[in-house]
């Protein structure tokens, strides 16, 4: 079973890196170039039954994943769930959805015409989860989106991939703290989401994370062609709880900031 789920990872990084270049020098800065241990692995769609998050987890629940925590973000509008898989080295995935309902009847009928040309049968699918987009969007569609909601707007352009990767700092070798972490992205040239400051969380939540701002690559939309955020990398350090088993969860006020790392 983990071969599979370890081939789907292959894959979903694959095409992350197709968009996020950036992400070959976060690992010569962080790894020396070897493989980094991904602490999660996060994904973006909307509350239509179609596409839940509870249709998406399918593809991972059959690989071995288990639903372990839910979250709410009353000011982006999204609910959420993480996932877990007993493999420990195996990413955790957090995948969050749009509350469609809540937006302007504009955002909703661009959103529940992008969500008709998907096919239900293709969402069963294991390579759902890096497949792209799945329906055509115009340029304006996007921008109006983006007026209400930079998270609908990215999803629209970029369809179904990983949104980001995040290092485990706890598994680096060369890195005990985050704050090293950051200074050492900051020297190789990343600028950091500063949004809520640079860090978010701290050792008392039982979580630390910082991410990047998102590269930068061109979209084909319906009518032109047009370069926007794409994907970004995350960095987390958990600590331990009592029981001495470090925190696996998330922390809703310190996501809530990560989602900003797609901001134009």
């Amino acid at each position: 079973m983990s071969n599979n789920v370890r081939a789907l990872f292959d894959n979903i990084w694959q095409h992350y890196l197709k968009v996020t270049p950036s992400a070959k020098k976060v690992h010569q800065l962080l790894g020396a170039g070897e493989d980094l241990i991904n602490d999660h692995v996060a994904y973006r769609t909307f509350n239509i039954d179609k596409v839940s998050v509870d249709k998406i987890a399918a593809n991972l629940i059959a690989l071995g994943y288990k639903e372990c925590g839910t979250y709410t973000f009353e000011a982006k509008k999204l609910n959420a769930k993480h996932f877990e898989h007993e493999d420990p080295v195996l990413p955790k995935v957090f995948v969050s959805e749009l509350l469609v309902e809540e937006f302007s009847p504009a955002v909703q009928t661009i959103i529940k015409r992008l969500v008709e040309q998907v096919e239900a049968s293709k969402v069963a699918e294991a390579d759902f989860l890096y497949s792209g987009v799945h329906w055509d969007l115009s340029s304006d569609e996007y921008h109006t989106l983006l007026k209400e909601s930079e998270y609908a707007a990215w999803l629209a352009a970029w369809g179904y991939r990983a949104n980001h990767f995040t290092v485990s700092i706890n598994h680096l070798n060369n890195f005990d703290t985050i704050e090293a972490v950051n200074e050492t992205l900051k020297q190789g040239g990343f600028k950091l989401n500063a949004s809520g400051g640079e860090i978010k969380g701290d050792a008392q939540v039982k979580l630390e994370q910082s991410s990047t701002m998102a590269d930068a690559a061109i979209v084909e939309f319906s009518d032109k062609a047009v370069e926007i955020p794409s994907c970004f990398y995350e960095f987390a350090k958990r600590y331990p709880m009592d029981c001495g088993n470090l925190y696996s969860g998330f922390v809703a006020a310190s996501a809530d900031k990560i989602f900003e790392s797609t901001n134009t």
